[in-house]
C-alpha cells in the first residue's frame, strides 16, 4: 500500500475516530463547511505526524535544537512523507525581509554581480581599472613631504577566531609589528583574541616618511604587501589630526579621484551583511524618526495636554518641566500651539540647547522646592529614551509617535555608494530589484554580455530566470524583488512560498496547504492551479483544504468532511472523484458541485440612503490620483486582479482616516487629497483575518460578551448574592 497515505483512528479536535486512504502523487481537496474537521484532518494530523517522524529521524544531537512534537490523537498512519505546510500567515514581518531574499533569487543576483558586475567609481562616476604598483607609488608620493606612513597588507578582514596560526606565521617571516582590531602589537607581545568575536589583522610591511629619493624602497614594501594581502594595500597617513587611510587595489582603483575598491564578493550587495549596507540606516533603506505632527496636537494648550506623549504620563515631572520652560521663554501655557511662533514650537520640540532655568515643584506631600535643568526637548527626550530602553512594550508605545522616511544617504536602496556604483547593463543591484518580475525578466534575458562574462554568468541567469518564471505563473509578475516581505498579503505570500518550493525541485514530499485561493482573483485562480499540478508532477503528493469550486474540479481526489461543523462534523461523508462526491447523498457540497442546491443572485438591491463617502485625489502606492464614490447604507465590494491597489485604498487610506477623524489614533494615512462624507458616519470598524483571541482565557462566549450575560443572571440568584458574587 506504498501508493497510498493510510489514516486509521483519526480522533483530533472534533474528528470522530474516522478512518481515510489518500492516494499519493496526486492533487487531493480536503473540503466541506468551515469548522467540519478539515484542518484537523490535513494539518493536526497528516502534517503533525509527518514532521514528527522525520524529527524523530535525526539525531539525538539535531532532535535536542528541535523540541519534542506530540503525537497528534490518531491510531496509526502509514505512507507518509516529510511534509511541508504552506500556509496564510504572511512570509516574514522582519524589515530585512524582501521578496529577492525570500525566494533567494537575490542571493543569485548578489553573485552575478559579484562575478560579472563593472565597478564604477562613486565619486566621478568612470569606471573603475585595476592599478600597478607604479600608480600607487605616484600616488603615496604626492602626499604632503615629511608625512610619516605605515604600508599595511590586510590579512584577515572581519573574521571570527583566536587566528593564532596566522599571527605566529606572520612573525616567523620576519614581520616585527602586526595592526589587530585598530591596536599595534609588537612581536614579542602576548595577543588574545575573543574565538567568537570578528578581527581584522594587518601586517605592518614597512614604516616610512615621504620624501623624494622614497621611490624604490616603497615600490618594494608595495610588492611585497600586495602578494602577502592577495592584491589589497592599506597606507595609514600618520599626522596630528588623526590617522588616514588609504586603500589601494590591484585589481580596481579609479583612475580620476584615486577611489579604491576590494575585490568583489556576493557579500558586499547583501545589505544584511557590514560589508554591504548603507552605514547609515543598516541596510533597512528608511529610518525611524519622531514626526512632530504626531508629537503634538496643535489644536490644543499645553495646559490641556498638546504633547500627547506627556499628557497621558502619570508622571508630574514632564508638566513642571514645560511650566518650568513656558516661564522661562514666555511661552503661553493657555494658548493653543497652532498661535505660537515656530520658534517657540521648535523651543518645545528641540529644547534649549543646554541653557539651564530654573523650576519650582510641589510634591505629592505638599512640600515646596526648586532645582535648575535643562530642557532637550520633546522629541530628543523620546528618542534618548528610545534608545535606552529595554522595554518592547515601551518601544512599541514610542513607535506611535514616529514615521518612517527613506534614508537621505542611501535613498532607500539600503547599499553603500560603492556598491550601487557596480553596474551590470547600465544598471546596479538596487535599480535591478526595483523593476517588477516580469521587466526583471526582459531586462535579464536581453542582456548582453562579453565572451568571459557570458561564460561566468550563464548558469547564474538561467536560474533566476527559472525563478522568476515561477513567479510569474502564480500571479506574482507584478511584485518587484525589493519589496518588503511584511507587506504582502497573505494570498501573495502563500504564492511566493509555492513558487519557491516549485523552484527547490523537491521530490517525494507531502505539501499541506491552507485555501491557497483566498484573495485571488479569478484570472489567476489557474495560474494557481498550474503551479499546483507542476508540484504533483514532479512526484509529489499535495494536499489542499480547499472551499473554491474551481480547485475541486481539478483534483484528483476528493475527501469531503461534515456534513456540518463543530460536533455536526468530523466524519468522512464522500471520497473519491469528482462524480463520486456529487453522487453522495450526504455531502452538502456534492449538492452545491451539481447544482442540486445554489446560491440566489437577489431579486432587488438594497437602495442605500443616498449618502456618499468620496475619496479624493488617492495617489498611495500604485493608486494613479484616483477619485472613488461610494455609497452608503449598502454591502459595496471593491474588487480587481492582486497588486491592483484594493488593500491600499481601504487600508492605508480609508480605514486610518477614519479612525483618526473618529477614534483621534495616530495612524499614517496614506497621499491624497481631500475625504468627504465623514458626517454621515459615527464610527469605523476593522475586521481583518488576523487571529482572534490569543489568550489561553478566551473563548467564543468571551471573545463576543456573550458571556456577560450569562454572568449577569448568575449574579442575581439567591445563591449568587449569598456567596457575595458580583458580576464585574
Amino acid at each position: 500500500m506504498r501508493d497510498y497515505i493510510i489514516v486509521k483512528g483519526a480522533r483530533e479536535h472534533n474528528l470522530k475516530n474516522i478512518d481515510v486512504t489518500i492516494p499519493r502523487d496526486k492533487l487531493v481537496v480536503l473540503t466541506g463547511v468551515s469548522g467540519s474537521g478539515k484542518s484537523s484532518l490535513a494539518f493536526d494530523t497528516i502534517y503533525n505526524e509527518g514532521q514528527r517522524r522525520y524529527v524523530e529521524s535525526l539525531s539525538t544531537y539535531a532532535r535536542q535544537f528541535l523540541g519534542q512534537m506530540d503525537k497528534p490523537d490518531v491510531d496509526h498512519i502509514e505512507g507518509l512523507s516529510p511534509s511541508i505546510s504552506i500556509d496564510q500567515k504572511t512570509t516574514s514581518h522582519n524589515p530585512r525581509s524582501t521578496v529577492g531574499t525570500v525566494t533567494e533569487i537575490y542571493d543569485y543576483l548578489r553573485l552575478l554581480f559579484a562575478r560579472v558586475g563593472r565597478p564604477h567609481c562613486p565619486k566621478c562616476h568612470l569606471p573603475i581599472r585595476r592599478q600597478t604598483i607604479d600608480q600607487v607609488v605616484d600616488t603615496v608620493k604626492g602626499l604632503p613631504e615629511g608625512a610619516r606612513i605605515k604600508i599595511l597588507a590586510p590579512i584577515i578582514k572581519g573574521q571570527k577566531g583566536e587566528h593564532q596560526k596566522t599571527l605566529q606565521s606572520l612573525f616567523k617571516d620576519g614581520f616585527t609589528r602586526v595592526l589587530v582590531d585598530g591596536y599595534e602589537y609588537t612581536a614579542d607581545e602576548e595577543i588574545a583574541l575573543a574565538k567568537n568575536k570578528k578581527h581584522d589583522i594587518s601586517a605592518v610591511v614597512d614604516r616610512l616618511v615621504v620624501k623624494a629619493d622614497m621611490r624604490s624602497r616603497l615600490a618594494e614594501s608595495l610588492e611585497l604587501a600586495f602578494e602577502l594581502s592577495e592584491g589589497l594595500v592599506v597606507v595609514q597617513v600618520l599626522g596630528e589630526g588623526g590617522e588616514e587611510e588609504l586603500l589601494f587595489s590591484r585589481d580596481f582603483a579609479c583612475p580620476d579621484c584615486g577611489f579604491s575598491l576590494p575585490e568583489l564578493s556576493p557579500r558586499m550587495f547583501s545589505f544584511n551583511s557590514p560589508f554591504g549596507a548603507c552605514p547609515e540606516c543598516d541596510g533597512l533603506g528608511e529610518k525611524r524618526e519622531f514626526d512632530p505632527d504626531l508629537v503634538l496636537d496643535r489644536d490644543l494648550t499645553l495646559e490641556e495636554g498638546a504633547v500627547i506623549p506627556w499628557a497621558i504620563s502619570s508622571h508630574n515631572y514632564f508638566r513642571q518641566i514645560l511650566m518650568g520652560m513656558s516661564e522661562k521663554y514666555s511661552i503661553p501655557m493657555d494658548k493653543p500651539l497652532k498661535d505660537l511662533s515656530p520658534r517657540q514650537i521648535d523651543l518645545i520640540l528641540y529644547g534649549n540647547k543646554g541653557e539651564q532655568f530654573k523650576i519650582n515643584y510641589t510634591n505629592s506631600y505638599g512640600e515646596t522646592g526648586s532645582f535648575h535643568t535643562r530642557f532637550e526637548g520633546v522629541v530628543n527626550t523620546l528618542k534618548r529614551r528610545y534608545q535606552e530602553t529595554k522595554s518592547d512594550l515601551a518601544r512599541e508605545e514610542m513607535e506611535k509617535y514616529m514615521t518612517i522616511s527613506l534614508c537621505p544617504a542611501c535613498q532607500g536602496q539600503r547599499l553603500r555608494p560603492e556598491i550601487l556604483a557596480v553596474l551590470l547593463g547600465g544598471k546596479s543591484i538596487a535599480a535591478l530589484t526595483s523593476l517588477s518580475v516580469s521587466d526583471t525578466r526582459d531586462f535579464l534575458s536581453a542582456l548582453q554580455l562579453e565572451e568571459r562574462e557570458a561564460i561566468i554568468g550563464r548558469q547564474v541567469i538561467k536560474e533566476i530566470l527559472q525563478r522568476l518564471r515561477f513567479l510569474i505563473d502564480v500571479g506574482l509578475d507584478y511584485l518587484t524583488m525589493d519589496r518588503a516581505a511584511g507587506s504582502l498579503s497573505g494570498g501573495e505570500a502563500q504564492r511566493i512560498r509555492l513558487a519557491t518550493q516549485v523552484g527547490s525541485s523537491l521530490v517525494g514530499v507531502l505539501y499541506v496547504l491552507d485555501e491557497p485561493s483566498i484573495g485571488l482573483h479569478a484570472r489567476d485562480t489557474q495560474r494557481l492551479l498550474n503551479t499546483l499540478k507542476r508540484l504533483r508532477d514532479l512526484g509529489n503528493t499535495v494536499i489542499v483544504v480547499e472551499h473554491d469550486e474551481e480547485t475541486i474540479n481539478t483534483a484528483d481526489f476528493i475527501v469531503d468532511i461534515g456534513p456540518g461543523a463543530g460536533i455536526r462534523g468530523g466524519e468522512v461523508v464522500a471520497a473519491g472523484g469528482l462524480e463520486d462526491i456529487m453522487a453522495a447523498e450526504r455531502s452538502l457540497t456534492g449538492k452545491y458541485l451539481s447544482g442540486a442546491r445554489f446560491i440566489e443572485v437577489p431579486a432587488r438591491r438594497r437602495p442605500g440612503n443616498g449618502s456618499w463617502l468620496v475619496i479624493k485625489g488617492a495617489r498611495e502606492h500604485n493608486l494613479q490620483d484616483l477619485t472613488v464614490r461610494i455609497p452608503l447604507g449598502q454591502m459595496v465590494v471593491i474588487t480587481g486582479v492582486s497588486g491592483s491597489g484594493k488593500s491600499t485604498l481601504v487600508e492605508d487610506i480609508i480605514y486610518p482616516a477614519m479612525m483618526r477623524k473618529f477614534h483621534n489614533s495616530r495612524y499614517r494615512i496614506g497621499a491624497h487629497d481631500a475625504i468627504e462624507g465623514y458626517d454621515n458616519l459615527d464610527k469605523v470598524i476593522n475586521i481583518d483575518q488576523s487571529p482572534i483571541g490569543r489568550t489561553p482565557r478566551s473563548n467564543p462566549a468571551t471573545y463576543t460578551g456573550a458571556f456577560d450575560t450569562v454572568r449577569e443572571l448568575f449574579a442575581e440568584t439567591a445563591e449568587a448574592r449569598m456567596r457575595g458574587y458580583k458580576p464585574g
